[in-house]
């Protein structure tokens, strides 16, 4: 295994996590997204680890870790993340989510809230409907599966060369090492399950807001998006913190799905100072039957919204 940082691997529930540590203090676990690994966080692990211990796992069904032969839901992702956590004697943590990643943190704070002291959410899903169509078009019945195992072998490795911006310009290195972890037994099941635990051909349908209320008292919430992002748009961020009070949206103009790949010296400052604000307040929520979007709101950029 070619890990970031010290090299674990961990076995719960039935299968190992391989995770890669970095730094010491404050514990800072970061989710990576669908048909990702640790390994994204490779640009800005070294200057988070300044400051706190960085403990990266690699999702069950990606990366090196196990591929089992389960549902790959977000309760599911929970629940291993939180006997990961257990198993490693870590009892709560901050968290930064990518993407899916984002998703599964997010689900935490619904099922497991005491073990995060504080949510990033970085291009994050579960926070709107809207998603690339390609990842719909991988959930349409029958044709989805039979395509999948193809783009992940054939087209994946040619998208990665022609379009790698919308990777955070991958090092050719990299894009053999994710090739290679996509093409690990099993890899298509999970991507499948994955996906579809959480999409559907009209986008996402799987909401934070569904469950917010369940919530005693929200962690303080930040998110960050790159401006040109293709796979989930901006819009989720904005219209996030129009519903809620204390959620912050730092944008990256030249950015797209992966900011913390594309800028990780800004990403990185920014993340910290939001981890380290005393004056952080607890994020609050709009109930679901009360959301307006009001531009007032939108409108509090020297607050609430921040652009780079």
């Amino acid at each position: 295994m070619e890990m970031i940082g010290k090299a674990h691997e961990t076995t719960v529930l039935g299968t190992s996590i391989a995770w890669g540590e970095m730094g010491g203090d404050a514990p800072l676990v970061l989710l990576h997204g669908i048909m990702d690994s640790h390994r994204a966080w490779r640009r800005v692990a070294p200057l988070l680890a300044e400051r706190f211990r960085v403990l990266m796992p690699d999702l069950p069904g990606h990366g090196y870790s196990g591929r089992p032969d389960a549902s790959y839901t977000l309760p599911w992702y929970s629940e291993v993340v939180a006997a990961w956590m257990e198993a490693i004697g870590i009892d709560h943590a901050h968290f930064c989510g990518h993407s899916y990643g984002g998703g599964i943190a997010q689900w935490m704070v619904l099922e497991q809230r005491a073990r995060i002291d504080r949510l990033a959410l970085v291009a994050a899903g579960g926070l709107g409907r809207g998603v690339a169509s390609g990842m719909r078009f991988a959930t349409f019945p029958f044709l989805g599966p039979l395509l999948t195992p193809s783009v992940l072998r054939i087209a994946l490795p040619a998208f990665l060369r022609l379009s790698p911006k919308t990777f955070g310009h991958m090092e050719p290195e990299e894009q053999k090492r994710f090739v290679a972890m996509t093409r690990i037994p099993d890899s298509d099941r999970a991507f499948e399950r994955t996906v579809g635990g959480v999409i559907n051909f009209f986008g996402q349908y799987m909401q934070t807001s569904d469950r917010v209320n369940e919530v005693e008292q929200m962690p303080p919430v930040a998110l960050f998006w790159g401006l040109k992002d293709p796979i989930i748009p901006v819009r989720h961020g904005r219209d996030t913190v129009a519903n809620s009070e204390g959620v912050t949206l730092t944008t990256y103009k030249r950015c797209g799905h992966f900011p913390h790949l594309d800028v990780p010296d800004v990403f990185a400052s920014d993340l910290i100072e939001f981890l380290l604000d005393p004056d952080r307040p607890y994020a609050r929520f709009n109930p679901p039957q009360s959301r307006k979007r009001r531009k007032s709101k939108q409108n509090h950029s020297k607050n609430e919204w921040k652009e780079q």
